[in-house]
């Protein structure tokens, strides 16, 4: 007895000892982190924030590949519990809602495939593509709604989705699984944020389009007689829409795919007539906007660029004011533009528009006579805008060399080569960079050495092989020292309070980067670039956490910067690139266009990010579906936009009159309601074509 019970206690303590070390060598760390925040989530398990269960959630949030407030099912209190486990906070925003973004079902496509016993999108796309010719059109078989964990997403009688805005809760599911990318998470903020890219369905109007409106939606409104809808799709791109109704040069008509039948859909005119409506009623449509983020941004020029790029800011929830060196807003509209063309009222009732969303005003305030960048970022904002406008602008304030220096150090090569006030009131350090000027820029390298600097780098985008001027031009000045970089372009300035003291330029061969002592930067063109200002991050040494240098009371450093360039110049890089605008730009709607990407580039900022675009932005040499040929569409000519006789003219009314409902309606009926590759026939048409294959 004694001897099995001595057995018996060796085997357990021999058992014991082995598992002792067995959890030793195989045991597994569990972050604290990760238990208590699965602690707090309501364990649904439902996958909606795209994981396996709520455990591979809490992971994922402490990795840092979710958001604390990723889990669909929680609630706020749950999300503010994980927040601060996590240490952060959060901030309310628009909730995404899943978009489906394809217009003709597949009974409606011209080539359509079948596949016998297959009822899966997914499984469709891999065997032969799908079911119609164009590569995003949606598949219908209703993958997205079958896999919908909250059964918000039917599909419609055309075979398209249709979702319940009420039942989604933006998990993603639908995104994650639909093979062609036709339905996607999206909001009004999403969309001012994002470029058109390569997966989405955009007809060839938008892409037109410098502010990249929606066209085929709100035209569609108003052949319904959905005027307020209308102008709600139009004003999340275009703060403007009954100036621009009037003084635009319609890109989009150009692209119009009616050119392929008679003539384009009058797009802008009815865009004029929604918004005519809404003015002459005063019952003003706002578009969405965010909930209030706590952030502050100024924005310095109350032009078109400046108004609108507070205006998307405002919507993106921050709270925007406008700096304008004049007493009244507007820029160039209001100064440089005939009154029969856009009266004074028409003007003022769309900038009321954008003081209606929230953002405030201050007249009369120039940057670098009634405050500097410095004091803006002390008074808390946490980024500076400049929308400076070009010398146009300038000769029309009459401000042109006035000694105003609005970026600290920063001077126009017009300015230099004529001794300007900007110049001769200034100070000079040793170290000076001339962006540009050919050969003009020796000239203005001697007047920085008359001023006082040691040593000019002039950077040009040339080639030295393509250059007007060589080192031995250079090494011909005996008054300072000159060197030459050729194929590089200013991309950053970095200073201190009111005082320039590096820049940063890029090789535009190599893309590497070099900063560079200057106290004074030239730059010959005949503007300033439009750039964000924000205090100059640093890291405080653990695990590369950012701070702010100032924030100790310290002197106001700073960096500054452009906003993403438009797509269609992605690859271009570093201040007056192709296609920046040198003076002015040559529309307004371009300014407007402008804008929405400087708010978005500045939303960036205010999150830690620098400005950039998706991969996947449609620029040049992307593929993207179109046609060149329509079928099945009958002539019918554009309606004329009516015009005032001499007597109106001569009591200050405007030139052209406007459409009326009859003559709007008929002129929206025109559209074709495209897509990529898909429009509308004629009804009284047989559709042409119809392949059907058996798959």
């Amino acid at each position: 007895m004694n001897e099995a019970i001595l057995m018996m206690g060796g085997l357990g303590i021999i058992i014991g000892a082995g598992l002792a070390a067995a959890s030793k060598i195989f045991y597994v760390y569990v972050d604290p982190k990760i238990t208590a925040i699965e602690d707090v989530l309501p364990g649904a398990n439902c996958g909606g924030c795209g994981l396996p269960g709520c455990t591979a959630n809490a992971e994922a949030i402490v990795a840092g590949t979710a958001e604390p407030n990723s889990c669909v099912a929680a609630s706020e209190d749950e999300i503010t519990q994980i927040a601060q486990i996590m240490g952060v906070s959060i901030e309310a925003a628009e909730p995404d809602i899943a978009l489906p973004g394809c217009y003709f079902g597949t009974q409606d496509a011209d080539t359509r495939y079948i596949y016998s016993g297959i009822n899966d999108c997914r499984a469709a796309a891999l065997l032969g593509g799908g079911m119609k010719v164009c590569t995003i059109g949606c598949l219908g078989l209703g993958t997205c709604a079958k896999n919908c964990p909250f059964d918000a997403i039917t599909m419609g009688p055309d075979g398209l989705p249709v979702v319940d805005e009420e039942r989604c809760t933006g998990c993603g599911t639908c995104e994650r699984i639909c093979p062609k990318h036709i339905i996607t998470l999206s909001s009004r903020t999403r969309r001012i944020l994002r470029e058109y890219t390569t997966d989405e369905c955009t007809t060839p109007c938008q892409r037109g389009c410098p502010a990249g409106i929606n066209i085929r939606e709100y035209i569609l409104q108003i052949s319904k007689g959905n005027y307020r809808q209308a102008l709600q799709v139009i004003k999340e791109r275009n703060p403007f829409p009954t100036v621009i109704g009037r003084i635009c040069p319609r890109p989009c008509e150009t692209e119009c795919r009616r050119n392929l039948v008679d003539e384009p859909v009058a797009i802008n005119f009815l865009k004029r007539y929604v918004a005519d409506i809404e003015k002459d009623t005063g019952d003003r449509v706002q578009p969405y906007k965010a909930p209030d983020t706590g952030r502050r941004v100024a924005v310095v020029g109350g032009g078109v660029e400046g108004l609108s790029t507070a205006y998307f800011c405002a919507r993106l929830g921050h709270a925007a004011s406008v700096y304008e060196a004049t007493d009244s807003l507007g820029g160039l509209l209001r100064m440089a533009i005939a009154r029969e063309r856009l009266p004074l009222d028409i003007l003022d009732w769309d900038i009321g528009g954008i003081v209606d969303m929230g953002v405030s005003i201050e007249t009369g305030q120039a940057l670098g006579r009634d405050m500097t960048v410095s004091s803006l970022l002390e008074q808390g904002y946490e980024a500076v805008f400049l929308a400076l406008g070009g010398w146009d602008g300038r000769l029309a304030r009459g401000d042109g060399g006035s000694g105003v220096l609005p970026i600290p150090g920063t001077h126009l090569f017009l300015d230099v080569l004529r001794d300007s006030e900007t110049v001769l009131g200034s100070s000079w350090g040793p170290d000076a960079v001339i962006a540009g000027g050919g050969r003009l820029a020796l000239k203005a390298a001697m007047r920085c050495g008359d001023m006082g600097a040691k040593t000019v780098t002039i950077l040009l985008r040339e080639t030295e092989e393509d250059s007007s001027i060589t080192d031995a031009d250079a090494a011909a000045l005996d008054s300072v020292t000159v060197n030459l970089v050729f194929n590089s372009a200013v991309c950053q300035l970095i200073g201190e309070e009111n005082r320039l003291s590096e820049i940063e330029y890029r090789n535009l061969v190599t893309c590497e980067t070099v900063r560079i002592q200057a106290q004074n930067l030239i730059i010959a063109a005949g503007r300033f670039p439009e750039l964000i200002f924000r205090r100059q991050p640093i890291e405080d040494g653990s695990e590369g956490v950012e701070t702010d240098v100032a924030s100790d009371n310290g002197p106001v450093c700073w960096e500054a910067f452009q906003p993403y360039k438009h797509p269609f110049l992605r690859d271009q890089h570093g201040f007056f690139a192709e296609g920046d605008a040198l003076t002015d730009y040559s529309a307004a709607i371009e300014a407007i266009g402008a804008g929405r990407r400087s708010a978005a580039s500045i939303h960036q900022t205010l999150y830690g990010q620098m400005p950039s675009l998706s991969d996947d932005a449609i620029a040049p040499g992307f593929y993207v579906q179109d046609v060149d040929d329509v079928e099945g569409v009958p002539v019918v000519h554009r309606h004329a936009m009516p015009i005032n006789d001499a007597r109106v003219l001569e009591a200050g009314g405007e030139i052209e009159k406007g459409f009326d409902e009859k003559t709007a309606r008929a002129e929206a009926d025109r559209c074709l309601q495209c897509g990529l590759i898909c429009y509308n026939r004629s009804n009284e048409t047989v559709q042409i074509g119809e392949a059907v294959a058996a798959g």
